[in-house]
């Protein structure tokens, strides 16, 4: 079958998912449905708002289906008859019901080069663990998360930066091109995929926001991949005098030895740097509550005299 007609089912709910999916149906694509994950409360005001990937599909007029829970709200998928299951950052587990379902292997883009980082933060994973490089792996899902078989890989450098907003979209790009440079040959069975090697595999875990605190008592190293990784949500933050001031971007300084870590050793209009457990950084763009993300000096002009030299955080 030629891959552009194949039936595909597409699943994903975030940012990253839907810029794949709408990569999919420009190139001509034939998606049949989008499953995602339901619409939910944003903003201030809490209002319902519906998730990327629903966005794209109404714009297409592609039908949506949003089950609270897949494994129990599986039966429109028989009379859609996919050729293909197709998942990206969909956000639940796919019970073996729905992956019997399909004509085809089920398949997912997973953003790591497997068998690393098996989970629900691969890319947030790279760049806390300061990778230099990473990639889309499409692969077979079986009941045993990420495990199933690799049928095609791309690989991307990693900048210094990158955070996970600019990676995120990069990714996208190369999820796409290795969906449709892979594709065919799974189809054909040409392309019967690699198993993973079990020694090999490491596994991500879901972030949670007691992750997003930042103490100085850290080290470089991990101040700067936190606050890249969790750039822009859920974001970083540290406490002083009981506030929390939010992170966009830190930059390593140096190492020093007998670092006092929380010890401010500038703050005025040629910087913010705090010494770590193993050096200094300097803080580029910082957030008060209730305000804007700024670049350091915006912020240090209207806020000259909050921090002061030789304080501890």
């Amino acid at each position: 079958m030629i891959k552009k007609d194949l039936r595909i089912v597409y699943l994903g709910t975030p940012k990253i998912s839907a810029i794949v999916l709408e990569k999919l149906i420009a190139n001509g694509y034939n998606i049949v449905a989008l499953v995602s994950q339901a619409d939910k409360p944003q903003g201030r005001k809490m209002i319902l708002m519906a998730t990327e990937t629903k966005k794209v599909a109404e714009k297409y007029n592609i039908p949506v289906f949003q089950p609270a829970k897949l494994r129990d709200d599986y039966a429109f998928l028989y009379d859609l008859k996919p050729d293909i299951i197709l998942t990206m950052a969909y956000g639940q587990i796919i019970p073996k019901v729905v992956l019997d379902i399909p004509t085809c292997s089920p398949l997912n883009l997973h953003g790591s080069l497997l068998p690393k980082y098996r989970g629900a933060s691969p890319i947030q994973a790279a760049l806390l663990n300061g990778d230099k490089v990473t990639g889309i792996t499409l692969m077979e899902m079986v009941e045993k998360m990420d495990a199933g078989r690799m049928f095609y890989k791309k690989e991307i450098n990693i900048s210094e930066d990158d955070n996970y907003e600019t990676l995120s979209l990069k990714l996208a790009d190369l999820a796409y091109e290795t969906f449709d440079e892979g594709i065919q040959d799974v189809v054909d069975g040409v392309n019967k995929g690699e198993e993973q090697d079990e020694n090999l595999v490491s596994f991500t875990k879901k972030i949670k926001s007691e992750d997003s605190q930042i103490t100085f008592r850290e080290n470089t190293d991990e101040i700067v991949n936190k606050v890249r990784a969790f750039y822009p949500d859920p974001g970083t933050f540290f406490v002083y005098q009981n506030v929390k001031y939010k992170l966009g971007k830190v930059k390593k300084v140096k190492n020093i030895h007998n670092s006092t870590p929380g010890l401010i050793q500038n703050y005025d209009k040629n910087g913010f740097f705090i010494e770590t457990a193993d050096g200094v950084v300097s803080i580029e763009q910082i957030q008060k509550p209730g305000k804007n993300m700024m670049d350091f000096k915006s912020f240090f002009n209207g806020n000259q005299n909050l921090f002061k030299k030789s304080e501890i955080i």
